[in-house]
């Protein structure tokens, strides 16, 4: 019953549309205002992976649609990202067009057992610096792919996007540079200014429509996205055979960690600025893997929630999945009923949108906040920054969380410690044969061996007590040390009363050994005040032996 329960938690229930009859006309008009802003994205996003711009299209009809319905946000709409684009884009290069189809169905089954096997909370523990550095890096990398198109010449052969920029450079012909420049030009005016003249003018879908006009009245010898299908492709289920699933394993590793970490960040964002009710992680993953296994059978491409396009469609009055669904059946429209139009858009005009995006992606207030925050928080930010343009993004996002964990350790040793106490109350005689240690903060693997080092050479006293009230976290590397400290302390004829430990910690204390490396059951206490008579009895029997 358990496992059934489980399973109908991650399917589509009756609760997602209760709203529907009260809410339907501002879904539809949010459908129809995100479609309007994703038809560019999606044609742009295709034509810049090397996939194309059909499968661009397809994937947000496809992907969108089914991540709507499956999904675990009520307003996340899907579709081609630029985190996609990044990581598809070499893998379609160096084992072809063909290698879409599997790669895309395989990581959606990867992320369907990540739903399956309760894994969408992890998200929630990646550090906001490395998000943000991941987004920047991204944003940087989307920016340099356009260079080429934004030019009017091929792309550079190397596989990093920078290099690839400069090698494209260095093919210029600078007399024939006019007519894609001055488009690229005439896109990122027109989406940068229509939201001064009216915040929901759909600025992209215009500067396509203007440039696309101005190309085809003065016959702009510019390159075009060419013909497209004027019908969806019926399903076909890819070839799989055992070398291609070998050669394809990683890279649709890369692309369902993708998948999962952009959606999951695009569904927390929602909820945090919407009041449209709360996101199941879990399922969400769900609906994003069958999103991307959907697009694959069609000829599309892999699909992640898109932060922009479900923010725009937040900002429009979304309030249920109806929004999703329309946005997903606005496009479908388009392929059915003007792909004639679509086809003759300029790739520059495209490579205007990505550019203009990109920038938008990167928030100078949050740049500024994170760079005036902490050393290390700026140092975790650039690092994953870097490493995204440079190297890889699921390495930049590993080592931008290492990072981030490495600072986060050594905080937590400096706030950790052992402090030597005074014995409370009047002084008595032979209390300076009696010490008190305080552990405060962390006792954990970073911190122990320093504590360990701080007690163990106290010299000339004759009890030791040892207070653990105080101790927040403890770790068996931590516990070990205080069992080691009891134990090296007791080796030298000192006796170690150990005070306050808490009941979160007894177990372990137990299990590890603490209890047992005292001399007598009775040198635990509760309070200190008895601990310290007990310790003065020790030191005066001591003292009064001959």
């Amino acid at each position: 019953m358990k496992a059934v329960a489980s399973i109908k938690a991650l399917l589509p229930r009756r609760s997602d549309y209760t709203q529907v009859p009260r809410t339907w006309k501002g879904d539809l008009v949010a459908g129809v205002t995100v479609g309007i802003v994703a038809l560019p994205l999606a044609l742009a996003f295709g034509v810049s992976s090397g996939a194309g711009a059909a499968s661009g299209l397809i994937t947000a009809v496809v992907a969108g649609f089914v991540a709507a319905v499956f999904g675990g946000s009520n307003v996340q709409v899907s579709g081609p990202t630029g985190a996609m684009v990044v990581v598809l884009g070499p893998v379609i290069a160096s084992q072809g067009i063909a290698a879409l189809a599997v790669v895309t169905v395989l990581a959606g089954v990867m992320v369907i057992a990540a739903g399956a096997l309760k894994l969408g909370r992890v998200v929630s523990f990646l550090p906001w610096p490395v998000v943000e550095g991941f987004t920047l890096g991204i944003a940087v990398i989307i920016f340099l792919q356009q260079v080429p198109a934004a030019f009017g010449v091929l792309a550079g052969p190397s596989a990093n996007a920078a290099i690839s920029a400069a090698q494209s450079l260095a093919t210029v012909p600078w007399q024939e540079i006019a007519a894609p420049v001055g488009l690229v030009t005439l896109v990122a005016v027109i989406m940068i200014g229509t939201p001064r003249i009216h915040p929901q003018m759909p600025g992209s879908i215009l500067a396509i429509i203007g440039a696309t006009v101005l190309a085809t009245m003065l016959d702009v010898p510019t390159a075009r996205i060419g013909a497209l299908p004027d019908s969806l492709p019926a399903p076909v289920l890819p070839a799989f055979d055992g070398a291609t699933l070998m050669a394809l394993a990683a890279p649709a590793a890369t692309i369902a960690a993708l998948v999962a970490i952009e959606s999951l960040l695009s569904a927390r964002v929602a909820t945090s600025i919407s009041d449209t009710g709360p996101y199941d992680a879990d399922r969400e993953l769900v609906g994003q893997g069958l999103a991307s296994v959907a697009s694959g059978f069609f000829g599309g491409m892999p699909a992640t929630g898109a932060i922009a396009r479900t923010a725009v469609n937040l900002r429009s009055g979304a309030r249920t999945r109806l929004a999703a669904i329309t946005h997903a059946a606005v496009l479908l429209g388009v392929v059915y009923l003007a792909t004639g139009p679509v086809s003759q858009i300029p790739l520059a005009a495209l490579a205007g949108v990505l550019m203009v995006t990109a920038a938008r992606m990167v928030s100078i207030a949050t740049v500024r906040a994170i760079v005036g925050s902490t050393r290390a928080d700026t140092m975790v930010f650039l690092v994953t920054a870097v490493i995204t343009v440079s190297l890889d993004l699921i390495v930049a996002v590993q080592i931008g969380v290492v990072v981030a964990a490495f600072f986060a350790l050594r905080s937590m040793v400096a706030t950790s410690g052992v402090h030597r106490e005074v014995i409370p109350g009047p002084a008595h005689s032979g209390d300076a044969h009696i010490a008190i240690f305080r552990l405060d903060g962390a006792l954990f693997f970073g911190a122990a061996e320093r504590v360990l080092e701080k007690v163990t050479e106290i010299r000339n006293v004759d009890v030791v007590i040892i207070r653990m009230s105080q101790l927040q976290i403890l770790d068996a590397t931590g516990a070990r040390v205080v069992s080691e400290m009891v134990t090296a302390l007791e080796r030298r004829g000192i006796t170690v009363l150990v005070k306050g430990i808490q009941d979160r910690h007894l177990v372990l204390v137990t299990r590890v050994g603490v209890l047992e490396s005292l001399r007598h059951h009775n040198h635990l206490f509760a309070e200190l005040e008895p601990a310290v008579e007990h310790a003065r009895s020790h030191v005066k029997r001591n003292r009064d032996e001959p």
